[in-house]
């Protein structure tokens, strides 16, 4: 099956219902914490991934690789093998390049061209500090999927996403939620990054967005709370749909052993039924 003319927010909506699951599975590969057999081989890091993308790819709506741990190991040209490696053998899978770009519209878009064209990404993160003309050149990329920052899981996220920006004392994230919702989702291909260690803000920026996809962070190594998040994330009357919800140290490096193929795709079949269980709560 493939999914190459379908939009983002379609593949989404087709994954969800195929496969059954809310598990994003973030590829994060720290080279300090990869089993001995990959460690020093001149593409150990696309191995590494491939091995657990192929072990968990029946559980999860989505893969999400980051793009500092290619790069710092000047690993640029495996993260581009990865994506190649995942669209063609996974199609229906969107792939979401977590690299966080954020800069003035003709910066942004080399960027976008490095996310669509080079990687050949089905989507990607965006920082809407310097607002809607660093976002524009993304939404450019016909149905290629644009995931805003918007209440994000670290505790630093507070310095300044809880700023109050409106006369009416409105927080900047809600802020932002907002203008994603309207102004700027000219393409109709809009996502929010919302953290999992925030669930009652989660709940406020769905009010706020309907129906429109959330990625969230949060579960697994940094603690935030499955039903919690279920809860405060869910579409009225359409359970198990309108989140990607990550998991990434947790899956990656449940083992650091021979056996660690095995032992990520068991956490992620655990989350991934945790996931089910909540949403159907």
């Amino acid at each position: 099956m493939n999914l190459s003319s379908n939009t983002f927010t379609q593949q989404l909506q087709s994954v969800w219902a195929s496969q059954g699951s809310m598990l994003c599975v973030g590829l994060d590969p720290d080279p300090k914490r990869l089993p001995a057999v990959f460690q020093g081989k001149p593409e150990g890091i696309f191995e590494f991934c491939r091995e657990v993308a192929d072990a968990t790819a029946d559980l999860v709506c989505s893969f999400k690789p980051q793009f500092a741990y290619f790069a710092s190991q000047r690993a640029e040209a495996q993260l581009e093998k990865l994506i190649r490696y995942l669209k063609n053998t996974y199609p229906h899978i969107p792939v979401i390049l977590d690299s966080k770009r954020g800069d003035i519209g003709s910066t942004a878009e080399h960027y976008a061209l490095e996310a669509f064209e080079r990687y050949g990404a089905d989507a990607v993160t965006v920082n809407p500090y310097m607002g809607f003309d660093s976002i524009e050149p993304y939404l450019k990329f016909a149905g290629k999927g644009v995931i805003v920052l918007c209440r994000t899981s670290n505790p630093g996220g507070s310095d300044l996403q809880f700023l109050k920006v409106t006369p009416s004392g409105e927080p900047l994230y809600l802020h932002v939620a907002k203008l994603a919702a309207k102004e700027w989702n000219t393409s109709g291909q809009i996502s929010l990054v919302v953290g999992a260690t925030f669930p009652e803000e989660i709940a406020q920026v769905r009010a706020i967005v309907g129906e429109m996809p959330l990625l969230i962070p949060g579960i697994g190594a940094q603690g935030g709370d499955i039903d919690a998040t279920v809860s405060a994330g869910s579409i009225p009357k359409k359970a198990g749909t309108g989140m990607m919800i990550n998991s990434s140290r947790a899956i990656l490096y449940a083992s650091s052993g021979s056996d660690f193929a095995e032992a990520a795709r068991k956490v992620a079949l655990q989350t991934r039924d945790a996931l089910r269980l909540a949403a159907d709560k």
